[in-house]
């Protein structure tokens, strides 16, 4: 891709970018964050529009989980703004954040693995839905079937992809306006994979915005609406997920494919 082509996808993206952080549900501004003396995340600027999927792609080691652990309220910022529906939330803790309904569901699913299913399930209210429980946890087994026939079989016995159905489950149980998956299909079989994505997209059919953080970048983007690529602690570019997934030029240059 030529220096001049790039240059004009830059400014459309700018553009872009204006018009939805003027809606964003999430908007996060000169994001900085890290562990000890070393900076992870080096200024980065990412908004969730309502009802809207945004993926955030990139390699391992780039600042994706540490860009998750922020907004989840897990690891304090050392600079920057986050507002989740115009309030600020840059310093508030976990639980607060879970109250306002940005809910994290976490790479490796970290699930009860000692209590059942519907037990796993109800431990996803502990802040936000509990008076809706019961009505919650049957809408989880309308999009999980699986879960509902293995409803008293302990966590810990189930495969890899119905571990991951479970870990989406109790995040849907806190009622999200915003759902952040970090890495759903990981480890999983492409079977499964392709399972996996098809039940992100009909959970988003319903109106709810998804902070969708992954490797599997084909499917990731055929998925989203709009995606930001990491590099090096900064969004190296972000635009709709479609015109990413047309241009061989930036799959080239950013995404190795």
């Amino acid at each position: 891709m030529s220096d001049t082509r790039m240059s004009e996808v830059r400014m459309s993206d700018a553009r872009m970018s204006e018009v939805r952080m003027s809606n964003a549900l999430l908007e996060v501004s000169g994001l900085v964050a890290g562990y000890g003396v070393t900076d992870v995340l080096r200024g980065v600027d990412l908004g969730v529009a309502p009802g809207e999927i945004v993926a955030v792609l990139g390699s391992n080691g780039v600042g994706k989980t540490t860009l998750n652990k922020v907004l989840s309220g897990l690891i304090r910022p050392r600079a920057g703004n986050i507002r989740f529906d115009g309030a600020d939330i840059t310093r508030a803790t976990p639980r607060a954040i879970v109250e306002a309904g940005l809910i994290h569901v976490p790479e490796g699913r970290k699930i009860f693995s000692n209590l059942d299913v519907r037990d796993n399930l109800d431990m996803g209210c502990f802040a936000r839905g509990r008076a809706r429980r019961e009505a919650n946890r049957e809408r989880i087994y309308a999009i999980f079937p699986r879960l509902k026939e293995r409803e008293k079989q302990l966590a810990g016995t189930l495969s890899g992809g119905e571990q991951q159905m479970l870990a989406i489950g109790r995040g849907l149980m806190a009622e999200p306006r915003l759902l952040i998956l970090d890495e759903p299909s990981l480890g999983l079989s492409p079977l499964l994979v392709e399972e996996m994505f098809a039940l992100i997209r009909r959970i988003a059919s319903e109106g709810l915005a998804i902070l969708l953080v992954e490797q599997n970048v084909v499917q990731s983007l055929a998925l989203a609406n709009h995606a930001s690529v990491l590099e090096n602690g900064l969004v190296a570019l972000a635009g709709p997920a479609g015109d990413l997934a047309a241009d061989p030029g930036l799959q080239k240059t950013y995404l190795g494919l």
